[in-house]
């Protein structure tokens, strides 16, 4: 082996000739490519791809930073149906090459020939986050120590990249960006000239043809998640930033950004002591597997053991968005491939969505899926807002709870004010079993008196949150439509900011108030008699008082209001009604506590292909 030059960090100079090994499909090696090249200005960049599909490439280029794949059918026997795919993604330090050389001017060069069948060498390659621990010299340096085993095919193809390297124009500047795997049986081939390599044993590598890829699929079929590469494409224009590419950053940002997805499809969230096992769980996961951070399959499969599938539904679901992919490309054909198609030994995981009704749970499989964006912003951009109503199903379901909680509020104050007494001339209401056989050794019976409850429950206040940081800032008064369905007022999420359809907005209950009969109730949130209030959940309890037609006001809270308020509720001859929200159930409450605002009366027709 002849001396070798150091030009830079990470690269090797013969010549006028720069050697740049990268790992395929790692967006830190893209990174580097690109910074070198804007840096340096080769007048040709040689890149490891076949000559055979370089119009593919090019047309695959030209519609970047969107995702495509070329689709080369098998000629060995065409009856299988059988195809070799290639994804073309922004993260591939190849593609990054070619995209970063047409902009600087510089021409591209496809080394490998359409003559040769690329033999198999194995990609075990060190972890790419630890260039940064340990920097690229090393790393390099590790890897050669240590070289793949070569084999005749191997050689065969080294020099056949050789003999297209040495046809470039002596007096260039020529940048070859190599696999790190073909780099010492490249630099040896270049030792000696070449001859033109034979024709092909067994297929002829090309006629490949474009398609766009489905973003459905993109994070089964790509080599990084595109949640990684939105991100390294909104940074790659920044050469000079060093650490540009922070793998432990994005995983952080792509775990807290499916924590807020989490949060705002089930109304949970993700405890702290969650995060450290998840932190602990995904390490070991990805020290199993030889590496030292974990990748996506790792990440999915800590957030379904350590917290639950729903998570780690939005994990990979968040995982998987590339805004600039496009479900449909007229120009190209649209494929939507499975991860078994395009890599070997792939891994499987399971995720059972736990849908809100146990129905949908049985939804027979040959069902439509629920509909989506077919491009960002598009429905928002279909709400005008200018006038709102409730979803009919989830009018029931409040009501009928509605109606549950006065039952209980009614059964827990005559529990309370029930008595029970040693047997002497009454038995009262009945004899207490357990209190007599509590008191067995005493030989007496227990009698017990229940408890009246004297009139009715009318309004309802709930509060789920007092909003003390003011999360909560959609207030709003909506009336019933007709005599069973009580007039609503409410503070909650902003409904718009989360669209689920055109039109349709999911909102998180903050607190309400309901209450009958309907058609009574003025805008409780702009009406001056209620300012004396000092938090949202105090206003709907003085408007509960004020509108409700019968003695008793039910009120739910985490506590009970201040004693003022019971003074207040006495001048108007009313009572109030305290439950700790702790004794109602909490998988009840969570259901409750979501609700869809709709844009205009027009949007129940089709709100049930959107809410869930």
């Amino acid at each position: 082996m002849s001396s070798e030059l150091t030009a830079a960090p990470g690269t090797l100079q013969r010549g006028n000739t720069t050697y740049l090994p990268v790992v395929p499909g790692r967006l830190e090696f893209a990174h580097r490519v690109r910074r070198y090249i804007l840096e340096n200005r080769p007048q040709v960049v040689a890149v490891e791809l076949p000559s055979s599909l370089e119009g593919e490439y090019s047309r695959a280029l030209d519609r970047m930073p969107r995702m495509s794949v070329i689709v080369i059918p098998d000629t060995i026997d065409p009856e299988e149906n059988s195809a070799t795919y290639i994804p073309v993604e922004p993260g591939d330090p190849f593609v990054e090459a070619l995209r970063t050389a047409s902009d600087v001017g510089a021409d591209s060069f496809f080394l490998e020939p359409p003559t040769t069948d690329k033999p198999h060498v194995d990609d075990t390659y060190p972890e790419p986050y630890a260039i940064g621990i340990i920097g690229i010299e090393r790393y390099i340096e590790a890897y050669r120590v240590h070289p793949q085993p070569r084999t005749p095919d191997l050689q065969a193809h080294a020099a056949a990249m050789a003999w297209k390297l040495q046809g470039v124009d002596p007096l260039a500047s020529v940048l070859a960006v190599v696999a790190l795997n073909m780099l010492d049986p490249l630099l040896d081939a270049m030792e000696v000239p070449q001859e033109e390599p034979p024709p092909p044993r067994t297929r002829l590598f090309g006629h490949g043809e474009l398609f766009n890829l489905h973003p459905d699929c993109l994070a089964e079929v790509t080599s990084e998640p595109p949640y990684y590469q939105e991100l390294y494409e909104n940074i790659r224009h920044n050469a000079g930033n060093e650490t540009a590419v922070d793998r432990p950053r994005w995983q952080l940002a792509l775990l807290r950004d499916a924590e807020k997805e989490y949060a705002i499809n089930t109304g949970e969230s993700v405890a702290s002591w969650q995060r450290r096992s998840l932190a602990k769980f995904t390490r070991n996961l990805a020290m199993l597997d030889g590496h030292l951070l974990p990748g996506l399959y790792d990440l999915t499969l800590g957030a379904r053991s350590i917290v639950d599938d729903n998570f780690a539904y939005e994990v990979w679901q968040l995982a998987n968005r590339f805004s600039e992919q496009q479900t449909e490309d007229p120009p190209l054909e649209t494929l939507n491939l499975s991860g078994e198609e395009v890599w070997l030994h792939t891994r499987k995981i399971r995720i059972r969505r736990r849908l809100p009704r146990m129905k949908q749970m049985l939804k027979p499989s040959g069902l439509k899926q629920r509909k989506r964006e077919k491009r960002e912003g598009e429905w928002a951009r279909e709400t005008n807002g200018n006038s709102i109503c409730s979803y009919p199903p989830e009018d029931l379901v409040i009501e009928n709870y509605g109606r549950f909680l006065k039952k209980y509020a009614k059964s827990v104050v005559s529990e309370e004010r029930s008595r029970v007494e040693p047997f002497t001339t009454s038995t009262l209401d009945g004899i207490d079993l357990r209190e007599t056989i509590r008191n067995w050794h005493e030989g007496q019976l227990y009698v017990r008196e229940n408890g009246k409850f004297s009139g009715d429950i009318g309004a309802v206040v709930i509060i789920f949150d007092e909003d003390r940081q003011d999360r909560y800032r959609y207030e709003t008064t909506w009336l019933g439509e007709h005599q069973n369905e009580s007039d609503m007022a409410f503070y909650s999420t902003h409904p718009f900011e989360h669209i689920v359809g055109p039109g349709i907005g999911r909102a998180e209950y903050g607190g309400l108030l309901m209450t009958l009969p309907p058609r009574r109730m003025y805008d409780v949130w702009n009406d001056h008699e209620y300012d004396a209030a000092e938090t949202k959940a105090e206003r709907l309890l003085m408007a509960a008082l004020d509108y409700s037609v019968e003695r008793n006001v039910l009120y739910i809270a985490a506590k009970p209001p201040r004693s003022t308020f019971r003074q207040l509720a006495s001048r108007f001859n009313r009572k109030i009604v305290y439950i700790p929200l702790g004794q109602l159930s909490p998988t009840k409450l969570k259901k409750i506590r979501v609700v869809h605002v709709l844009d205009s009366y027009a949007r129940r027709a089709e709100a049930k292909e959107f809410i869930w």
